[in-house]
């Protein structure tokens, strides 16, 4: 079925479960915090702010809309706010990043289970790999990744998503590297990289587009591959990566190897396409919200696709427009995407402990 029939569709049967009068009038006069698991200044702050400040006029009373950063622990402490101290009246919701794979990696870490929050739209998105161009011996092109000395890896959090995929994939490819993480948000990383602390780094394709491109065009940096979707069967290219000229990393993989990638780490890294690609992010409200109040915000970020204003708003701040997915059988498949099994777990937990030795 086309994209915008299975939107309409969607926002016709969204309509309808939240055109209740009581729910069509909840936000009359109100206001709706729109809360962001990481600091300012980054590609989670910059979506998030776009998202908050056109949704108010898609959602029945127009509610004046209030964003507020809330970052740290790389997304956790604005993630587990929003389940274990945010009011659940309705009066607000989470823009999340990362939120999917640390609870998949350390379930443990969330007090609240985070497969009862209510969900409001999935963003699948993917992440652009890259690298100095002055890591020894001189790198010029994707493949010269094999050839790098003294590889210095940057991350967020040593059990968050970005972190998981750089590591991963240059460990599938068998490239050396030292690993340092920390950075409490993808700016400072990027600062990190400029002053030449790290040299190695991925992130969002807003980011790419407006701060890293211009250095790769400048020849001080070199894109490797990107993470593409993939739905537990088939790989895709994320929308927002159609048309650049950057293949995805099993690709490359296969250009240098000649064969597709194969054992745990690969078994790893397909789960976090799966967890982290198609939700990577993800908009919440705290569980025990109510159901009707879901429905009209699910209704709302579908209109939301739709909106010139926004599109237009979104392509001029980053580059592209994130492209939200909703349905009333959301959460089913979200707490079923967060679910993998024992054996993969057990792997996973142990490389991320691995992680802190790489120094």
């Amino acid at each position: 079925m086309p994209k915008q029939v299975m939107r309409t569709f969607w926002f016709i049967l969204l309509t309808a479960m939240g055109s209740n009068a009581e729910a069509q009038n909840f936000y009359a006069g109100k206001q709706l915090t729109v809360l962001i698991n990481y600091e300012a200044g980054g590609p989670t702050d910059i979506e998030a702010r776009a998202f908050a400040r056109h949704i108010g006029k898609h959602i029945p009373g127009n509610p004046s809309i209030i964003a507020q950063n809330m970052g740290g622990a790389a997304g956790l402490v604005g993630a587990k706010y929003l389940g274990e101290v945010a009011p659940r009246d309705g009066s607000i919701l989470g823009y999340l990043t990362g939120s999917s794979q640390r609870f998949v990696s350390t379930p443990e870490r969330f007090n609240v289970d985070f497969r009862t929050y209510e969900f409001v739209a999935a963003i699948p998105n993917g992440r652009i790999h890259f690298m100095r161009a002055d890591v020894k011996p001189g790198l010029k092109t994707a493949t010269d990744i094999v050839k790098a000395q003294d590889l210095v890896v940057g991350g967020l959090n040593r059990d968050g998503p970005k972190d998981l995929a750089m590591r991963l994939t240059l460990d599938i490819l068998g490239v050396p590297y030292k690993y340092v993480t920390g950075y409490n948000s993808s700016a400072q990383a990027m600062l990190a990289m400029q002053r030449g602390e790290i040299s190695y780094y991925a992130d969002s394709p807003p980011v790419y587009l407006t701060k890293v491109e211009p250095q790769v065009k400048a020849g001080e940096l070199v894109t490797t591959y990107f993470d593409p979707g993939f739905d537990g069967t088939t790989f895709s290219v994320p929308k927002q990566l159609k048309g650049l000229p950057i293949l995805p990393f099993q690709e490359l993989y296969v250009s240098l190897k000649g064969t597709m990638p194969s054992g745990p780490l690969w078994d790893v890294y397909r789960s976090l396409l799966l967890v982290n690609g198609t939700m990577y992010r993800l908009i919440a409200m705290p569980p025990g919200t109510p159901k009707e109040i879901v429905n009209l915000l699910r209704q709302a970020v579908l209109a939301l696709n739709e909106d010139k204003a926004y599109v237009e708003e979104a392509q001029k701040t980053m580059g592209e427009t994130p492209e939200y997915v909703s349905s009333p059988a959301l959460n089913e498949d979200v707490r079923n995407g967060l679910s993998i099994s024992p054996e993969l777990k057990a792997f996973t937990e142990d490389y991320i402990k691995r992680g802190s030795e790489r120094r």
